[in-house]
């Protein structure tokens, strides 16, 4: 499998090919604004769960990181497997296997940690494994990604996102360990400030939901195998991350956790790394699965807090 780009090309969104393709312009000042106030809501929201953790527990987690273990194993053995194989299975065109592949590889989101406060899953564990997830991406995505595009002659250079890794990191450790910090010398406020951050939670995955929407709706394209695909994928990560939890004999709440950390991956992340990498006009085949496959992962995590596992 092969993609018409070679490394030596600028291939990246803003490359000498010119301007976006009419499907994937975005309104400048809105898409700031919403960049902005999701930034801001998110550090919240990440302070108010932080309120949550009890240092105690987080550290047995660290010094016995058996759950830790189990969801890195699902993160990047799992996940970019079953990416890979879907593409292959579902005969993707180069350019969508590719924007699969990418989203298998990436690391878990901080949407997980929403869900995991509404199941009552093990918080401590669920954020300590998306700081984990998002420190070992820094390895463990570009070689993922090499391990299974070697057989693609891939022509391409993916360019990881470093700096986005590192932003992601500042984003969820510095509020979370306020709110550590809170949780530990005012008890009885932090519960309330728990409350008000899973109304802030459910606002910022409404406004992401549709805000995505409006800002990118030039980008979406009616190709039912990648919607298809951005359907079952999500699905697939939390059924194969509760079993492989249950086998590993961890507790019911954790299985729970880890369910939803394997199926719920870093959007902004993939979408980034894909911006990065390649032409405009190669990102119109692109850039749908990973909109679509954020839309269906929501949707995934509100049906797992109604039937709650």
């Amino acid at each position: 499998m092969r993609v018409n780009c070679s490394s030596s090309s600028a291939c990246t969104a803003n490359s000498s090919e010119g301007e976006l393709p009419v499907g994937l312009e975005v309104h400048g000042n809105l898409e700031l604004v919403f960049t902005v106030v999701s930034a801001v809501m998110m550090g919240l929201l990440m302070f108010s769960l932080g309120c949550s953790v009890e240092f105690r527990k987080l550290w047995a987690h660290i010094r016995r990181p058996w759950g830790i273990a189990v969801g890195l194993l699902c993160q990047f053995g799992l996940m970019p497997l079953t990416a890979y194989l879907l593409a292959i299975s579902f005969s993707l065109k180069p350019a969508q296997a590719i924007a699969v592949l990418v989203m298998g590889c990436c690391p878990g989101g901080t949407i997980s940690n929403i869900f995991t406060f509404w199941v009552e899953g093990d918080m401590d564990l669920s954020i300590t494994m998306t700081t984990c997830s998002t420190v070992a991406a820094l390895g463990m995505m570009p070689l993922c990604l090499y391990l299974y595009t070697l057989s693609w002659n891939l022509e391409q250079n993916l360019t990881i996102p470093y700096q986005n890794i590192g932003i992601t990191l500042v984003c969820l450790t510095i509020p979370v360990a306020f709110g550590i910090y809170v949780n530990y010398r005012w008890p009885k406020q932090s519960k309330i400030i728990l409350q008000i951050g899973a109304i802030v939670g459910g606002v910022l995955l409404l406004v992401v939901a549709v805000a995505g929407v409006v800002l990118a709706k030039g980008s979406w394209n009616s190709d039912i195998t990648l919607l298809t695909i951005s359907f079952i994928f999500p699905l697939i990560g939390h059924v194969t991350g509760f079993l492989l939890a249950l086998l590993t004999h961890q507790s019911w709440q954790r299985c729970r956790t880890i369910s939803l950390e394997t199926g719920a991956q870093n959007i902004q992340m993939c979408v980034t790394m894909l911006q990065l990498s390649f032409t405009a006009k190669q990102l119109v085949q692109m850039l749908s699965f990973p909109l679509a496959y954020g839309l269906f992962q929501l949707l995934d995590g509100f049906l797992i807090v109604a039937v709650r596992l």
